[in-house]
């Protein structure tokens, strides 16, 4: 298993061919792409792991929302949730999207943003087909560092 992450793999577009190039030799591609780059010319076979930015982020109008009608079974997409309006948003970009029926969802709470349990709670409450996550390095490493 290969995974090409890392700042925004797609703006290298010697990526394209280094992927095709993993599943070619039998290896198992995953892409994680922040999802403002277009995945069309992505081998069908890379299983994409594909952040959708939350209006709290900030960055919210970088996502290209085109590429949601484009992920397989079996890709992902990813939600780093803020707030409750974020949370309310990430359901209506699931809904409107379909993508239950498309990807796996993941998703989290802003580190020492959003209270884990309230995130738990209201996925409950919703009974919402998501997986929570914890943004792991976080808690292992000071919250601030880079390349962990």
């Amino acid at each position: 298993m290969v995974e090409i992450t890392g700042g925004e793999p797609l703006i290298q577009k010697e990526s394209l061919e280094l992927m095709e190039k993993l599943c070619e030799k039998g290896f198992e591609v995953l892409l994680e792409t922040a999802g403002n780059m277009p995945i069309d010319a992505v081998d069908k076979r890379v299983k994409i792991i594909m952040d959708i930015k939350t209006p709290s982020s900030g960055m919210a109008e970088k996502n290209l929302y085109s590429n949601l009608d484009q992920l397989k079974t079996g890709d992902e997409v990813k939600f780093v949730i803020g707030d409750e309006t974020d949370y309310e948003w990430m359901k209506s970009i699931i809904k409107n999207h379909q993508l239950e029926s498309k990807a796996g969802i993941l998703c989290s709470g802003v580190f020492n943003k959003l209270e884990l349990k309230t995130l738990a709670e209201w996925i409950l409450k919703d009974n919402l087909n998501v997986r929570m996550q914890l943004q792991m390095h976080k808690y292992i490493w000071e919250p601030n560092l880079r390349g962990v």
